[in-house]
């Protein structure tokens, strides 16, 4: 018998592997970061043993969510400026009143809350961009999550930085600073092509490919943006990218809303990656990414919730469930977006879209332990045919017990481990009082 330091025991096991292995009476055993052995429970309890066991009998274990795209400290705005159209949005009301409030402390306690809220809700992994990215990093080291990121570039100054130099010295600083962390991953993070220049954009491709770490960007998310980007380009805007060497398998892009078939093609002919919003595209009434369409090529299409000032929320749960919806509304048939494919792009397709697939997004022996635990003896989630279903159609982030991310226990029974909720809830109020008081809100 081997010891190890946590077997979870007695569930319904959706691995998620190469092969949607699932295993019924299933047991995970693992040691320190890492998941050791994936098998039956007779199995793995005749081979292991382990002081701390979970029963996750009536629960379904799979691996954590990956919300592929987000805004962590953005909780702070949740709910700030509603029913606006994008670019109205963006410039007279986001941009302004970040450039009145966004600080350090401010980054800080709204990450963490955001780090509360997805771990609650089954992401054990986020990718972020935004401003004071350091301070996203340290409160994910605190809550013990694991993410990819990197500071918003602007050709305009932000809070934090003040020219476009300085922003990819920021970047550069992130990237030596976590290098070899076990739970943080930088990227480069140009936010669009209408407000980075086309030297920018070079500059960030050419640091991206020093370190050799992603690179991601908003692309084509609305009309408006599409008509602007051709009159300011002067071609398709897939063009310039190519041209100017950015599409390759390190390049993934966020909404993608008005892409069409040529641009997809040139997305599938060069490994690029696509990140899909459908709660956020919904909410600022950007349109539908052809998603189908995107997938039928061949591209690796990931999921994520954007952030909190244009979802509200941050439970991938609900955002699979709106994914999959939609594109069968948009599309007049039910057979597009299966529950089925709609899972594979919240775990292991996500993973494969940041770069992380041989860390995250299944359960196999040798992939680090980031592994959740959904409480399935609950009256809406009773009788179960087919768990994926369950999954997209059903379940909801409060559904979600247990979560381990990177072999340590996050949150056990509901209760989180890693995070001070109410101290963090405290400060952001705290910090929501100045917002309003800066915005002359109420």
């Amino acid at each position: 018998m081997t010891e190890v330091d946590i077997i979870i025991s007695n569930g319904l096991v959706l691995t998620m592997d190469e092969n949607d292995t699932v295993i019924e009476n299933g047991a995970i055993a693992i040691d320190g970061e890492n998941i050791i052995a994936v098998g039956r429970q007779e199995e793995i309890e005749a081979r292991y043993i382990s002081g701390k066991i979970i029963d996750a009998t009536n629960h379904l274990i799979m691996p954590g969510l990956i919300n592929s795209h987000t805004h962590a400290a953005m909780t702070c705005f949740r709910g700030i400026a509603d029913d606006i159209e994008l670019m109205d949005w963006l410039n007279d009301y986001i941009f302004p009143a970040e450039a009145k409030n966004v600080n350090a402390e401010l980054a800080f306690w709204g990450s963490l809350l955001a780090c509360a809220e997805m771990i609650k809700s089954g992401t054990t992994t986020f990718c972020d961009m935004y401003i004071f990215e350091d301070e996203t990093a340290k409160a994910a080291k605190e809550a013990g999550m694991r993410c990819l990121l990197g500071e918003v570039l602007f050709d305009f100054p932000s809070p934090n930085i003040k020219t476009p130099a300085e922003g990819l010295e920021y970047t550069r600083m992130l990237i030596e600073k976590w290098a070899d962390d076990p739970l943080i991953n930088i990227m480069v993070e140009p936010h669009s092509l209408y407000t980075c220049s086309p030297s920018l954009l070079i500059d960030a491709k050419a640091l991206a490919d020093q370190y050799n770490v992603p690179i991601a960007t908003h692309f084509l998310e609305n009309k408006e943006e599409a008509k602007q980007l051709r009159k300011k380009l002067g071609k398709r805007a897939t063009n310039f990218l190519k041209d100017i060497n950015y599409l390759d398998e390190r390049f993934f892009a966020f909404h993608c809303v008005c892409m069409d078939e040529e641009d997809i093609k040139i997305f599938a002919d060069s490994g690029c990656k696509v990140v899909h919003n459908p709660e956020s595209n919904m909410k600022l009434a950007s349109g539908v990414a052809p998603v189908s369409s995107m997938l039928d090529h061949g591209i690796v299409v990931g999921l994520g919730t954007d952030g909190c000032a244009s979802n509200n929320n941050l439970d991938m749960l609900q955002e699979m469930d709106t994914a999959a919806k939609l594109e069968k509304v948009e599309r007049l048939d039910p057979t597009v977006m299966s529950a089925h494919t709609v899972t594979h792009m919240a775990t292991c397709n996500g993973a494969r879209v940041l770069g992380i697939e041989n860390l995250a997004g299944s359960l196999k022996a040798g992939m680090k332990a980031d592994i959740i635990t959904i409480g399935l003896n609950k009256p809406h989630l009773t009788p179960m045919y087919n768990p994926y279903s369950h999954l997209v159609y059903a379940v909801n982030g409060s559904d979600v017990s247990t979560v381990v991310i990177n072999g340590k226990i996050v949150m056990k029974d509901r209760q989180l481990s890693t995070i001070n909720e109410s101290e963090v809830i405290k400060r952001v109020n705290k910090i929501a009082l100045g917002i309003k008081k800066s915005l002359g809100i109420g």
